[in-house]
């Protein structure tokens, strides 16, 4: 879809950026919010001082460290250079947005052969946005940071990615870093471990409000009735409305059907797991049943009940705020017909 009014985020992401790298940023959300839209958008608006390098993990099969280092970075088939400085110094000039960082083959090939991969790695990095930074900001955004969450070689690969997030941003005021990801488990995990207290902060990306859903609806010609009959059934979530968008036919009939399948969905996971684990049912019925008077509900810890409607994208978890909500307005109301069905 095309970008729609993110004006708040943009706004909050341009004041990081002007001020000196000093924090990893995670930028979090329910699934299909338009965090990657926005990210996308902000690249496209940056001006000339700044240096975007954006890598995207989504869908990636990483197992190793050969397989991450071959996503983070963009080989140069043609650069011999074996100077990191004389490298960056060579593509300053014509270096737009990238998708991974730059390095010449020769050097690639060196890390490769070396037994601990991620020194070398994180020392190339660390040389090459030093001479990048005497002519513009670096900035590194990794997206869909969750996918190596797990990877353990010599140790949590994330482990040493955020050891040298802190050594960019809050030592050397290199460079601006942004994690983003739509699993609110992983977030959690980040936002519990105390690893990283004072060294990050948290910028949610969420669905539309209303008002911004309705100047997107109106954008788009839709009536009076179908404003409404979208907002009940699907909130703001952009993917959902881009849906309704093309089904100019009958909108309200597209929208009701997205909810019969979602509740379908949701009914499959949920009583399925009642033949397989009664207690566990039992315990996330108790949670789901939170939800018919509310639309959010707090909580103190991630209970096994909590994770596994998380696990499914039934639930979203928002750490910062020790919430718990609907992965959307359409979730929402599957849960309550299927509660109240049951």
């Amino acid at each position: 879809m095309a970008f729609h009014n993110r004006e708040k985020e943009i706004k909050e992401m341009q004041a990081i950026l002007d001020a000196e790298p000093s924090l990893i940023t995670f930028v979090y959300g329910p699934i299909n919010s338009g965090k990657t839209t926005m990210i996308s958008h902000l690249i496209e608006e940056l001006p000339d001082e700044y240096a975007p390098f954006y890598v995207n993990l989504r869908g990636r099969f990483i197992t190793d460290y050969e397989d991450f280092l071959n996503v983070l970075f963009e080989i140069d088939e043609g650069g011999g250079v074996d100077n990191v400085a004389e490298y960056a110094k060579s593509i300053l000039n014509d270096l737009g947005a990238v998708s991974g960082i730059p390095i010449p083959i020769n050097l690639f090939e060196q890390i490769f052969e070396k037994k601990d991969k991620s020194k070398d790695m994180f020392r190339y990095i660390e040389r090459f946005f030093v001479e990048i930074s005497k002519k513009r900001t670096p900035i590194l955004i990794l997206d869909e940071l969750q996918v190596i969450g797990d990877l353990k070689i010599n140790g949590l690969l994330m482990y040493k990615l955020f050891n040298f997030f802190i050594r960019l941003t809050k030592e050397l005021h290199l460079c601006h870093v942004f994690a983003v990801s739509s699993d609110s488990l992983f977030i959690e995990q980040v936002y519990s471990g105390a690893m990283l207290e004072g060294r990050c902060r948290y910028l949610l990306v969420d669905d539309f409000d209303e008002e911004t859903t309705i100047a997107f609806l109106e954008g788009h010609g839709f009536t009076g009735d179908e404003k409404v009959v979208t907002w009940n059934c699907c909130g703001g979530k952009p993917i959902c409305l881009v849906e309704l968008v093309n089904a100019k036919d009958d909108r309200k009939g597209k929208a009701e059907e997205m909810l019969k399948i979602r509740k379908g969905q949701i009914e499959e996971i949920v009583y399925s797991l009642e033949a397989r684990d009664k207690e566990m049912f039992d315990a996330v019925m108790g949670v789901l049943s939170e939800f018919i008077g509310n639309a959010k509900v707090g909580y103190r810890y991630l209970s096994d009940e909590i994770k596994f409607l998380v696990g499914k994208n039934i639930i979203f978890v928002d750490s910062v705020n020790k919430e718990l909500r609907p992965q959307s307005r359409t979730n929402l109301l599957a849960i309550r017909e299927m509660i109240e069905d049951g």
